[in-house]
């Protein structure tokens, strides 16, 4: 286990290199010029290129690529091409808007698609079943962005129930905050919810198959307590695998929710970042995702091990 913790910690940290590599060099590959933007089109060619020797513009991009990750080595993602003010001191208030969209997103779309896959493949061949398998189908053809139109529209201004967009800070009081979240979390969640309960559904069936899930229904056990006993670890492996590799999708989902409902997360700054061409501010944010995305598989890679015992047998074995 040590071994494998130290692979995997190089192959995150090879990752995040090349990641780092590809964020500055694709941002430093853009075509305009970022001084110019910076000072309008009635700059004069001696302003742009005083601007470009402060921001460092003027350097070849490999330098300024190393003096921008000996910058992140100490934590300091660079300085806004616009206001000059640090891009961490711009992130950090937004990675809180941004955290609790994305986890109770995931966490409720986790909730809603292990009862329902589970509930499809069991009544895979009743109505019931098949319709909720047909739902889940309709909700991965559904955008997030359009479900959140159409909830803000029924239930913010026909209904009045919820406000339609904006945001309260949790410690300004947890209605408000709430109030404010249902809505995005809601039209974020139920899109990946369709997607998992598909890859629920297909693990459950794979477990009712099984000679282990048989033999404990042969011996008095019924059908959902034996699953949960019996099945619910083999099903939890793909589904895992799946929450990983949907992570990159809900952030990016993340990003059009924050627009739809006016949520001040890293989503909303990053449009506004690429709308007026602050690319330390883009490659910040941008990084910071690749790394978020990099973490959670990495731990997703890990908990492999955690709950799957042939995997563990089989390194033991090799040892």
């Amino acid at each position: 286990m040590p071994l494998r913790l130290v692979r995997r910690l190089a192959v995150f940290l090879a990752s995040v290199l090349v990641a780092s590599v590809l964020v500055f060099w694709v941002g430093s590959a853009l075509p305009g010029n970022v001084a110019q933007v910076v000072l309008g089109v009635q700059a004069t060619p001696e302003a742009v290129a005083r601007l470009e020797h402060d921001f460092g513009l003027d350097r070849p991009w490999p330098v300024r690529y190393l003096s921008w990750l000996g910058g992140l080595l100490h934590g300091d993602l660079g300085r806004s091409y616009l206001t000059g003010e640090p891009v961490l001191g711009q992130v950090i208030p937004r990675l809180g808007v941004t955290g609790w969209l994305v986890g109770l997103a995931m966490l409720l779309a986790v909730l809603l698609a292990v009862p329902t896959g589970m509930w499809a493949a069991v009544r895979r061949r009743h109505a019931d079943g098949f319709a909720v398998s047909a739902l889940s189908q309709v909700g991965l053809a559904v955008p997030g962005f359009w479900l959140g139109i159409l909830a803000t529209l029924l239930f913010a201004v026909r209904l009045g129930w919820l406000p339609a967009n904006g945001y309260v800070p949790l410690s300004a009081g947890v209605g408000g905050w709430a109030a404010h979240l249902v809505l995005p979390v809601a039209a974020l969640a139920l899109v990946q919810a369709s997607v998992l309960t598909r890859y629920v559904r297909s693990a459950t069936i794979e477990v009712l198959k099984e000679d282990y899930y048989r033999t404990a229904r042969a011996g008095g056990w019924r059908t959902v307590p034996a699953l949960l006993r019996h099945g619910l670890r083999n099903i939890s492996l793909p589904v895992v695998t799946v929450i990983g590799l949907q992570l990159s999708t809900l952030l990016a989902g993340a990003i059009i929710i924050e627009s739809v409902f006016a949520l001040p997360g890293l989503g909303r700054l990053l449009l506004d970042a690429v709308a007026q061409r602050d690319l330390m501010v883009v490659q910040g944010i941008v990084l910071l995702l690749v790394l978020a995305v990099l973490t959670i598989n990495a731990l997703v890679d890990l908990s492999y091990a955690l709950l799957d015992p042939r995997l563990r047998a089989e390194r033991r074995g090799r040892g």
